[in-house]
């Protein structure tokens, strides 16, 4: 049982976008299984645990579409009605300014890098930063998100961790695509968390013996499948009694395991520290979402309250991940759809405006301490080194060990590409 339930953000498109999943119990059974049926456990958990670790990507959206001007990319020269309210401050790099509701990040710079020539597409979706394909694209041709790509990269091997866990719910950009459901993501939330506990009076020994009718079940189930569905989803019995009896997804949601200085650090963007211990736990490619950036009225005063909620959130995260000595085997990249118009409107506000934006980076190995490419005067167009959604992915693939030239199957049989559009970001990589 699945149902949807949390906040809704509604975009000027009319459509919703839920926060959260929230996992249905199925109480007779096996507490998580009809959940793991549609999941997938982790290779990549296995490998950490047993010291061949490999690195991993925490994807933050900004949804609704974050303005470029008002972020990483201010143009103090610009008149009046394009550069807006915010102004620019220095960084701990020389040459480097970003806005002042960024003091954290600004100290920190040396750790963080920004592409501020990124072209999108006009889409209230994540399909594009998620997958390296629009969304009017993917209706038809259902290319799998990044983290479905490496959990199929990655779950040869059974384990007690899902590759990519979504801290977001379920969304375009968040589905498997032509991978099969075997690759969704693992989306914790509400009573989800619950679900990661056995039954109420269920040993071990009880647990046994219902994997064993289960099994019973499937056999004569698996005769009749002839779509080879079955095959997908019976991976997940196995695999959820491992999340079930190891704990260790569980341990890793539960805050209160943390240092409570730490918990006291992360007030009010919990989300990076959930992430951040998830990675350490061995999830392959965590994705979360911050606030609501659809800002065609007020744009000033909505980022007055989110952009220092990010700041914290990103300053928090990485900082940790240098601590822990995490910081080349983590990758981070923060982004929205596209970016907003230059010219503010008549209602305080920035419309939509697909032709640049901006994207922040963090750790992987990649080069840090700059910002690569930037906007014309008024920020309306890349002035320079102009870089395409697809080519950020094949970056961030690399870094992960994966070739974004790889085909998987698609379910006509067709051989088909991770990116059609395959070339780094060689700022990025030295």
């Amino acid at each position: 049982m699945l149902r949807f339930l949390g906040s809704a953000r509604r975009f000027c498109d009319g459509h919703t976008r839920r926060d959260f999943l929230q996992i249905g119990a199925f109480g007779s059974g096996l507490t998580v299984a009809d959940v793991m049926r549609h999941r997938t456990a982790s290779a990549a958990g296995a490998k950490r645990q047993t010291g061949t670790a490999q690195k991993s990507a925490i994807m933050i959206y900004l949804p609704g579409g974050p303005s470029h001007l008002d972020m990483y990319d201010l143009k103090p020269d610009a008149p009046a009605e394009f550069r807006g309210e915010f102004k620019p401050i220095k960084t701990n790099v020389s040459g480097v300014e970003i806005c002042e509701h960024f003091p954290l990040q600004a100290k920190m710079w040396d750790k963080l890098a920004c592409v501020r020539s990124v072209v999108s597409v006009d889409e209230h979706s994540d399909s594009l930063v998620m997958t390296g394909y629009p969304e009017r694209v993917n209706r038809t041709a259902d290319h799998p998100s990044f983290g479905s790509v490496i959990s199929k990269v990655r779950s040869s091997t059974g384990g007690a961790v899902p590759p990519f866990v979504s801290l977001r719910g379920m969304s375009r950009g968040t589905e498997p695509g032509y991978l099969g459901i075997a690759h969704r993501p693992f989306t914790p939330g509400g009573q989800g968390n619950a679900n990661l506990r056995l039954a109420n009076g269920v040993s071990a020994d009880r647990l046994g013996d219902r994997k064993n009718l289960l099994d019973k079940f499937d056999d004569t189930r698996r005769e009749i499948d002839a779509t080879g569905t079955m095959t997908g989803m019976d991976a997940y019995n196995e695999r959820a009694i491992e999340m079930v009896t190891a704990g260790v997804v569980r341990d890793a949601l539960d805050l209160r395991k943390e240092d409570p200085k730490v918990v006291d650090r992360y007030k009010g963007v919990e989300a990076f520290l959930t992430a951040r211990r998830l990675i350490e736990a061995g999830v392959g490619c965590v994705t979360l979402s911050v606030g609501g950036w659809d800002t065609h009225g007020q744009n000033f005063q909505t980022l007055k309250r989110q952009l220092p909620v990010v700041d914290k959130g990103i300053a928090n995260l990485i900082q940790d991940l240098h601590d822990r000595g995490m910081q080349d085997d983590v990758v981070t990249v923060m982004w929205g759809e596209f970016g907003r118009t230059p010219k503010v409107n008549a209602s305080a506000g920035r419309d939509h405006w697909s032709p640049v934006m901006s994207a922040l980076i963090a750790g992987g190995g990649l080069k840090m301490g700059q910002a690569i490419g930037a906007s014309t005067a008024k920020g309306e167009r890349p002035k320079d080194k102009q870089l395409s959604v697809p080519r950020l992915l094949s970056t961030i693939y690399g870094v992960l060990g994966i070739d974004p030239s790889t085909t998987f199957a698609n379910g006509a049989g067709r051989p088909m590409y991770v990116l059609d559009e395959r070339e780094p970001v060689k700022e990025l990589i030295g």
